[in-house]
């Protein structure tokens, strides 16, 4: 059982295997039938995009096998509710055509709501990087959480908490470009050092374009911030460098790996003793000859 499954289960007071129906098709005690006119969504879910494609197909699950699981939901008076967890389920169950819905209710503060809304999208890695930072700082804003609070309350380190938050400080555009899965958390990181706009936005454009990675950007973000100090991109090594390397590999019987590239670099070979070096130099003597 995880922490953030143990957290949820004691704030809840909940079995976490509980289903809706038992094995003959009754429902499981603490488990009733809501009309689905009676229900709304959270609005502080912490998820603000759910993948239509994926809502189809537990639409056509929930078709099959109904509901499984119930959802999680609070009275918010005159015979209405508000979801807790489950509003994925919730809204492929609508898509399915059913006008009802399993669900366990429970008397829960805003506080509690909005923490188990959030593991709950952890758990299921739901959210994109700039929804859990929003999430986090959410808690932390409405709440007065630490970042250690908030860390040990979520399963997490502190410097997850801490790197997550610093993705706020991004650009807009930038901010988006990670929304929409142009630009990962790693690389939306690396730009975090960078406090001109403009600048973030021409390298998070130039990691997208030129499919940099993490590293490589990594190294841009550090020769800008420390111009004195360049480091030169790695270069892509051609096929017959490769192949050159692990020729003479074979032939010394150690370790032979080039740097650089076809036009300059440099060719290290490995030796661990003086009649390991005697050995090479007797195999380049041969070659010589």
């Amino acid at each position: 059982m995880t922490k953030e499954n143990s957290t949820i289960e004691k704030m809840l007071d909940i079995d976490g295997d509980l289903t809706s129906y038992d094995k003959d098709g009754n429902l499981n005690v603490g488990v009733e039938i809501l009309s689905i006119d009676k229900i709304t969504a959270n609005p502080n879910q912490p998820r603000k995009k759910f993948d239509e494609n994926l809502l189809e197909e537990l639409a056509v699950s929930i078709k099959n096998y109904g509901v499984v699981q119930p959802i999680i939901v609070c009275p918010i008076g005159n015979d209405s509710y508000e979801i807790v967890a489950g509003e994925r389920r919730f809204r492929a169950n609508k898509i399915a055509g059913n006008t009802t819905i399993p669900v366990i209710i429970k008397n829960l503060t805003r506080k509690q709501i909005k923490e188990i809304s959030l593991i709950e999208n952890l758990q299921r890695q739901d959210l994109n990087p700039i929804e859990e930072a929003q999430a986090y700082k959410s808690l932390i804003d409405e709440y007065g959480f630490t970042q250690e609070q908030l860390a040990d309350k979520l399963g997490k380190s502190r410097p997850v908490i801490t790197n997550s938050l610093r993705l706020l400080n991004l650009n807009p555009v930038v901010i988006d470009m990670v929304v929409n899965g142009r630009l990962s958390a790693g690389h939306a990181r690396c730009l975090t050092s960078i406090k001109d706009y403009i600048v973030q936005n021409t390298y998070a454009i130039a990691a997208c374009d030129k499919q940099l990675s993490v590293r490589q950007l990594e190294l841009m973000v550090r020769n800008y911030l420390n111009p004195n100090k360049k480091q030169k991109l790695p270069q892509e090594q051609s096929v017959e460098l490769k192949d050159l390397a692990n020729i003479m590999n074979r032939k010394f019987g150690t370790k032979v790996y080039a740097v650089g590239n076809n036009n300059k670099g440099r060719i290290y070979i490995d030796y661990y003793s003086t009649a390991d070096l005697d050995r090479i130099f007797e195999i380049m003597a041969k070659i010589k000859d």
